[in-house]
C-alpha cells in the first residue's frame, strides 16, 4: 500500500470487528496505519468476512484482540499490544457499545438493563481513556500531540431520544467526558475529540426507525459506515491539531433541524 494519512500511526479501535468500528479499522488501515481490533468476536455481526481478513487482503497491517470493553485487564491488553507493535499508541478509538434490547423507556428499564449499557457504553469508555492517556502521557509528541482520543458519541447525548433512556444518558456522559479530557491533557499534547453519528445504515431497520429518521435529516439520504469513518480519518491524522474537545456532528444535519 503507498503512504497515506495515518501511515505507521498505531491505532486502537474498540468494538471493530462491525459496523462503524469495522469501517474505521478499514479506512484506517488503508491509509497506511496498524490497527488493533479490539471486539468479543472476530466476525461481524452483519455478516462477511472478518476486518483483520479484509485489512490483511488489501495489504494493511492489523490485528484481532479479543477483549471486552467493560473490562480493565481486556482494555490493558489492547493498549499494550499496539505498543508492542508500533512502540507507541497514537490513536485510541473508543467505540464499542451494547444497546439493542437493553435500550428501552425508563419505566421498562430494569436495572440489569441500564447496568449493560453503561458498563460498555460510559464505564468502558472511561476506563479505555484512562488506560490510552496513561500511555500517551509518556510518549514524545508528533505533530504537536502525544495521542489522540476519539470518542464514539451520539445526537441522541445532546437530545433525549423517545424510549432510550440508558443510551441516551450513556452518550451524554460520553461527550462530557470528551470535554473533561480535553481541558485536563491538552496542556500535555493529549487530544480528545467526540464523533457523533447521526442515523447510519449498518444493519436492517424496521420501516417505521427508516421514516423517523428519513424525516429527521435533512440531507437527501441516511448515513453510511463510511461517512463515520472519513471524519473519524481526520480527528485521527495529523491535520488534526487545533481541534480539541469537540463532539463533531456527523449527521446530515438532524441537529441542525
Amino acid at each position: 500500500m503507498s503512504a497515506g494519512r495515518l501511515q505507521d500511526k498505531s491505532i486502537v479501535i474498540t468494538g471493530a470487528a462491525s459496523g462503524l468500528g469495522r469501517a474505521m479499522a478499514l479506512t484506517f488501515a488503508a491509509e497506511g496505519a496498524d490497527v488493533v481490533v479490539g471486539d468479543v468476536r472476530p466476525d461481524p455481526r452483519e455478516g462477511g468476512d472478518p476486518t483483520v481478513d479484509l485489512i490483511e487482503r488489501a495489504g494493511g497491517s492489523g490485528v484481532f484482540v479479543e477483549a471486552d470493553a467493560s473490562r480493565w485487564d481486556d482494555i490493558d491488553r489492547l493498549v499494550t499490544t499496539a505498543v508492542e507493535r508500533r512502540g507507541r499508541l497514537d490513536v485510541m478509538v473508543n467505540n464499542a457499545i451494547i444497546a439493542g434490547r437493553h435500550s428501552k423507556g425508563l419505566l421498562e428499564t430494569e436495572p440489569e438493563d441500564w447496568d449493560a449499557i453503561m458498563d460498555v457504553g460510559l464505564r468502558g469508555v472511561f476506563l479505555c481513556c484512562k488506560r490510552a492517556v496513561q500511555q500517551m502521557l509518556g510518549q514524545e509528541p508528533v505533530a504537536e500531540a502525544r495521542g489522540r482520543v476519539i470518542n464514539i458519541s451520539s445526537q441522541h447525548g445532546m437530545v433525549g431520544s423517545p424510549g432510550h433512556v440508558a443510551y441516551c444518558t450513556a452518550k451524554g456522559g460520553v461527550i462530557n467526558l470528551t470535554h473533561q479530557l480535553a481541558v485536563d491533557f491538552g496542556p500535555q499534547g493529549v487530544i480528545v475529540n467526540g464523533l457523533a453519528p447521526g442515523k447510519i445504515l449498518v444493519r436492517q431497520d424496521s420501516e417505521e426507525v427508516l421514516a423517523y429518521s428519513h424525516a429527521r435529516t435533512p440531507f437527501s439520504r441516511l448515513g453510511r459506515p463510511t461517512d463515520v469513518a472519513a471524519a473519524a480519518l481526520f480527528l485521527a491524522s495529523d491535520e488534526c491539531t487545533y481541534v480539541s474537545g469537540i463532539n463533531l456532528l456527523v449527521d446530515g444535519g438532524w441537529m441542525a433541524y
